[in-house]
């Protein structure tokens, strides 16, 4: 694995360099495991690695979703506006398992507490709802980038939110109309938005986000959707 210098990133998000994502083939059959280091940087990614990963749409009872912008400290897109919460799965038992994606919606929930701060017994794993798939790669920089089988997790609820500010500078809960506001602005670059966030706006958000009462609908745990 390309040695890389990390002495200039933040520290503690370094630290969380070492955690142990879950290893996929393009059908997400479970490979092995690796470091969040080697799953993001694009030397590794060019030959093919691939992981497990979710992405949080969380609404709250006005059907406004909340959004983030990642701090800068971060070391895969800094400064973007993005969906609720994206991460990963890690390599250990709880979040391993993949009956009805438990393991994914424990990860979601815990997440959901160590960046937004919203206490675990407000978003139990049974009341986070598993849509579907996509696969998508992206560069960030020239070291480091995203590729990704991504499970999409919906959740509708009012939380407490307490942000980690070394996760996320900023959030808001914002309407359709706000929201395509935003991605307008974000195609004109005066502000930057994750490319995980715009290929899922851009297909399929704004048609779930009018079903928020009837998703089952749009469940489908058989098709990974290539991006």
């Amino acid at each position: 694995m390309p040695e890389v210098n990390t002495d200039h990133l933040d520290e503690q998000q370094v630290q969380l360099l070492a955690e142990m994502c879950i290893l996929i083939d393009e059908n997400d059959n479970r490979i092995g495991a690796d470091t969040k280091k080697n799953c993001h940087l694009n030397e590794n990614i060019d030959k093919g690695l691939l992981h497990r990963a979710f992405s949080v749409f969380l609404f709250n009872t006005e059907n406004k979703l909340l959004l983030q912008q990642r701090s800068n400290a971060k070391i895969t897109f800094p400064d973007c506006f993005t969906n609720t919460c994206c991460s990963h799965p890690l390599s250990h038992p709880l979040e391993l398992e993949e009956n009805d994606a438990i393991g994914v919606r424990r990860a979601a929930q815990r997440r959901l507490k160590a960046e937004l701060g919203i206490p675990m017994e407000q978003v139990p794993p049974e009341e986070i709802s598993y849509l579907t798939r996509i696969h998508y790669k992206a560069k960030s920089d020239g070291i480091w980038g995203e590729h990704e089988i991504d499970y999409i997790l919906f959740v509708q609820k009012d939380v407490t939110l307490n942000p980690d500010p070394n996760e996320i500078q900023s959030y808001c809960y914002v309407t359709q109309k706000e929201l395509k506001q935003l991605l307008d602005k974000a195609s004109k670059n005066e502000v930057k938005i994750t490319p995980w966030f715009k290929l899922i706006a851009e297909t399929f958000l704004f048609k779930w986000w009018d079903n928020l009462s009837n998703l089952n609908k749009f469940v489908d745990h058989e098709k990974i959707h290539r991006m």
